[in-house]
């Protein structure tokens, strides 16, 4: 294998260059949308620019529109690990598609079914669920989380799937802790009962390579633009499923997977740039295993392999740095051993500051970091850690050890001061 060209990655994203109060920025702020390649700007661009047309018609823009949309499917599939492109769904955004399962899902079940989430997700996995409850009479159930290294409590675990169990929702990691679960033994658990898996892999995404097989689920989400693309979301579920759920849509609409989900005019750029930030990324695989013959999946599994070596040396250091600042409270798998155990995002709290006003501080210094709770509700008043929420700091694959060091530098001199 070759070194890891963090210096070509970083000079395909043109945002990278930004300088602020005189000195480079440093973007810490990837977990809420990371920054975009050069190649799915053009993506993009190309697509309004020479193809832009509605699908189904004979004349050449329709024709390429269609060509772009099925290329994009299988780049999709290539990321999840499908077989079967017809399987991806393409939508606004991840928390309108999981509104759009949960509401298809919530006709099939009814009273004395029961629906469980964690306390440790995202409410884009949790609200949708709730209401799907409420529309079907079904019962909500939550998982539990040990606060001390912000885990799925296991014996919680056990207590909420049961035979009346109709689906289980989780994330396949969290996008405040960053804690990574351990998706495939909760589906073993689940589908034992009978009972069908969603999973939440939008903050995975960006970092790990997603198997969906491996992972034993029925149903995944991510969205492209925390993986380099644009604004978008993806839904992928087995289309002998997805088929024949009762989804809402127009008389008119196609019954044909995946367009009978695929509601409305869909953003073909927004494809386009989709497809051009999965195959950035198999680019890095490509690059790092110096073998230019690699189909994109094998690509992908490179690239992963290489970006998870890379951004588990910046986290390691910075939950060594931080961890050495009296009073800073890291939330999260904090020991070095079990680093497989969490993605590279931070979040920390110290009793004499506000997450938010360190946040301002820093960005006054040019270091974009997120503070508040992210959406993850539920774990931030399970931890009774609203309504300030904690300090955020994420590690993408174009950030350096010289980021963290400077990062690390300025909070221990603003908790100092």
């Amino acid at each position: 294998m070759r070194e890891y060209p963090i210096d070509a990655i970083r000079e395909a994203f043109p945002g990278l260059k930004r300088s602020t109060g005189g000195r480079s920025a440093i973007f810490f702020d990837g977990p809420g949308g990371s920054q975009v390649p050069n190649s799915v700007a053009k993506a993009v661009s190309n697509y309004l620019i020479h193809h832009n047309a509605n699908t189904g018609m004979s004349f050449e823009t329709s024709l390429e529109t269609d060509r772009i949309i099925s290329e994009s499917l299988q780049a999709c599939s290539d990321l999840l690990g499908a077989s079967n492109p017809n399987e991806i769904i393409f939508g606004q955004n991840m928390t309108s598609l999981n509104i759009q399962l949960a509401s298809a899902l919530s006709r099939t079940w009814g009273v004395g079914d029961e629906v469980v989430v964690t306390r440790l997700d995202h409410d884009g996995n949790v609200r949708p669920w709730a209401l799907a409850a409420e529309w079907s009479g079904a019962t909500l159930r939550k998982i539990d989380v040990d606060p001390k290294d912000c885990t799925l409590d296991m014996e919680s675990v056990l207590e909420n799937i049961t035979e009346n169990t109709v689906l289980v929702a989780l994330g396949a990691a969290s996008n405040l802790s960053g804690t990574i679960n351990d998706v495939r033994k909760i589906a073993d658990i689940a589908h034992r009962f009978g009972a069908e898996v969603v999973v939440d892999a939008v903050h995975y995404a960006p970092h790990s390579l997603i198997d969906i097989e491996e992972m034993g689920c029925d149903y995944l989400l991510c969205s492209p633009y925390k993986f380099f693309g644009p604004h978008q979301g993806l839904l992928w579920g087995r289309a002998e499923r997805m088929s024949k759920l009762p989804v809402a849509k127009l008389r008119v609409s196609s019954e044909i997977m995946p367009f009978r989900w695929m509601t409305g005019t869909q953003s073909h750029e927004g494809m386009a740039g989709t497809m051009a930030a999965i195959d950035h990324i198999a680019w890095i695989g490509r690059e790092y295993s110096g073998d230019e013959s690699l189909s994109r999946r094998n690509a992908l599994i490179s690239a992963y392999d290489a970006i998870e070596k890379h951004e588990r040396a910046l986290c390691l250091r910075m939950l060594e740095g931080l961890g050495e600042i009296d009073g800073l409270r890291i939330w999260g798998v904090t020991d070095p051993q079990r680093i497989a155990e969490r993605s590279p995002t931070i979040s920390f709290t110290h009793p004499s500051i506000s997450a938010g006003e360190i946040a301002k501080i820093l960005a006054n210094k040019g270091i974009f970091v997120w503070s508040g709770n992210f959406y993850a509700l539920e774990l931030t008043e399970f931890l009774d850690l609203e309504p300030e929420g904690v300090l955020r700091a994420g590690v993408l694959h174009y950030n350096t050890m010289g980021e963290v060091e400077d990062f690390i530098s300025e909070v221990r001199e603003i908790l100092a001061s």
